[in-house]
């Protein structure tokens, strides 16, 4: 099946937003981990999140990370 990474990795980023916490402004948040370990990489590439490869169930978003997840929650799934 052929399909667009990009448009995965956006929404993908986009749903990270529902599962963080530890948000702290200027630093980024906490957001857990559970999805496809391809598309994580690929935010880790982007700068997104830090590096996925880990014992931990949560990932450390970078500011931009999480702006972007905030802005891109808004645009898809707000009404």
């Amino acid at each position: 099946m052929e399909y667009d990474q990009d448009k995965v990795d956006e929404y993908t980023l986009a749903l990270l937003y529902l599962v963080t916490w530890q948000r702290k402004e200027g630093y980024g948040a906490r957001a857990w981990k559970g999805f496809d370990w391809e598309t994580m990489n690929h935010l880790f590439d982007k700068g997104f999140i830090s590096d996925p490869k880990s014992k931990a169930k949560s990932v450390v978003m970078t500011e931009d990370g999480y702006k972007k997840s905030e802005e891109l929650f808004k645009k898809l799934f707000m009404k």
